[in-house]
């Protein structure tokens, strides 16, 4: 049997990150995927072919508000060949690259599949027509299974979609986060089923391609969760995906129609409505791949949801396997797997470390952006966490007005008795790059006064972290608001 010190199942952030760390502290690495190369669902159809479409999302919008400005552009046209095609250059340019360094540090790559068979052994199942090195055999392993021996394995085999009950699968034209990023064609009307962050994103990249773009939603708003003064920001500015939503309402039924898709919903207050679309994009949630991965068999156990449970060095309760990333559930963040990796290899590597975030950044990367990171203000007053919140306009910032941005957002939520972040959030164009700084802070016991204090560069609209400390101090350069405080 092919005995190994470590064994990664899963090569997305989580996975690839835990088996480069691992390399890099020494160890003798195996890292087990179906895809040709690392990236997982994130690289391949997730984070990063969504992130460049709404790159050309944003560009093609931009084009439209110029005119504003005094810029007049002739009609964008769409040739969605071509982005498909630029789409699928950027995911073959990254996912190739981390293929290239798996060499580099000596990381084994095999394309395929795993299954536990005890608390030490899998099976691993190469992927068809998949030739695999072999350490003495490489004839041998090509289309056969292999049996396989481990001191360590690290479980990172990530999330999938969640059905819609009622909703088949099967049938090209229901989509989900992934079919949806295949850009066979634009349909003309298209229902999104769920206002997250994927549903949200899909919407904006739809829009500005061309469809025509309606939204349901179960709970009462976008975003489920989130500040209502953040969703407000977006909100304003995307008047045009608001128009035809319908909060508090679920799919019932969907059926062919011609071409078409018959779909009928109803409302919390049992209402009932039905209505035809060309396309329909499923995107209420992720489910842990958990299945056939043999849990069972190696005796790990999970809880909620099926989550696996993980103590803080990502270790589960059988000794020599660890599980990191969306396996372990939410939040379901490729940044927040990177980390998670990293500390179950240093941890197989003998080094002192465990998982202790104290705050995890978010970003929706629509137009406008939406981060988070920290406490949120919701969170603290549904726990009764005793805070203040310190909220400063973009409409005052001299970066965002020469950016053409209306609306946006920046807020504090802050310890009334030490002045300590517990707490951000951005509504904004961009938004996303002014969370690492307050992430920063919380990690590090930053008070108000830290951020007050340090010098940004103007006029950038990091200043806007700055002033929103000096409004809680009751003195920003910006606005004028009586002092309450020394």
């Amino acid at each position: 049997m092919d005995k190994k010190q470590v064994i990664v199942m899963g090569g997305g952030p989580g996975g690839y990150a835990a088996a480069f760390q691992a390399a890099g502290l020494g160890l003798d690495v195996t890292l087990i995927d179906p895809k040709p190369d690392p990236g997982g669902v994130c690289l391949f159809h997730g984070c990063i072919p969504t992130k460049a479409l709404l790159h050309l999302a944003r560009v093609k919008e931009e084009t439209g508000l110029a005119g504003e400005w005094g810029l007049s552009f002739s009609d964008v046209k769409v040739d969605i060949d071509k982005v498909r095609s630029w789409k699928e250059s950027v995911v073959r340019q990254l996912t190739g690259g981390l293929g290239q360094l798996a060499k580099a540090r000596k990381v084994k790559y095999m394309q395929g599949t795993a299954s536990l068979t005890g608390k030490n052994s899998l099976e691993f199942t190469p992927a068809a027509g998949k030739k695999q090195e072999s350490d003495d055999n490489q004839e041998k392993a090509e289309g056969k299974k292999q049996k396989m021996e481990f001191e360590s394995l690290i479980i990172a085999t990530g999330a999938s979609s969640a059905p819609l009950p009622g909703v088949d699968f099967d049938d090209d034209r229901i989509m989900n986060s992934k079919t949806a990023l295949e850009l066979r064609d634009v349909p003309e009307k298209l229902l999104v089923v769920g206002a997250g962050y994927i549903g949200l994103e899909m919407s904006v990249i739809y829009k500005s391609l061309g469809s025509d773009i309606t939204i349901a939603e179960f709970t009462p708003g976008i975003l489920p969760g989130t500040d209502q003064d953040l969703r407000d920001v977006f909100k304003k500015e995307r008047r045009d995906l608001m128009e035809k939503t319908m909060f508090g309402t679920k799919v019932t039924s969907v059926s062919p129609k011609g071409k078409k898709l018959n779909v009928k919903f109803e409302t919390r207050e049992g209402k009932k409505k039905e209505g035809t679309f060309d396309r329909m994009l499923v995107a209420t949630g992720s489910t842990p791949n958990t299945k056939g991965i043999g849990l069972e068999e190696a005796g790990i156990e999970t809880g909620e949801n099926g989550f696996v449970k993980v103590d803080l060095v990502r270790r589960t309760n059988v000794e020599n396997i660890y599980a990191i990333g969306d396996i372990t559930g939410q939040p379901m963040l490729a940044h927040k797997a990177t980390h998670e990796g990293r500390v179950a290899a240093e941890h197989i590597a003998g080094k002192k470390t465990a998982y202790e975030p104290k705050a995890i950044p978010a970003v929706v990367f629509t137009d406008p952006e939406i981060a988070w990171t920290g406490i949120t203000e919701t969170e603290a007053r549904e726990q009764g966490i005793e805070h203040e919140v310190a909220k400063f306009p973009w409409a005052a910032s001299g970066r965002a007005v020469t950016l053409g941005v209306k609306n946006g957002l920046t807020k504090l939520i802050i310890d009334p008795k030490t002045d300590r972040l517990l707490g951000a959030g951005m509504a904004g164009k961009d938004a996303g790059s002014l969370v690492p700084e307050a992430t920063l802070a919380i990690e590090m016991g930053a008070v108000a006064r830290d951020l007050e204090l340090t010098i940004h560069p103007h006029p950038t609209l990091s200043e806007t972290i700055m002033e929103a400390a000096e409004l809680y101090y009751g003195h920003a350069t910006h606005i004028h608001k009586r002092k309450k405080r020394l």
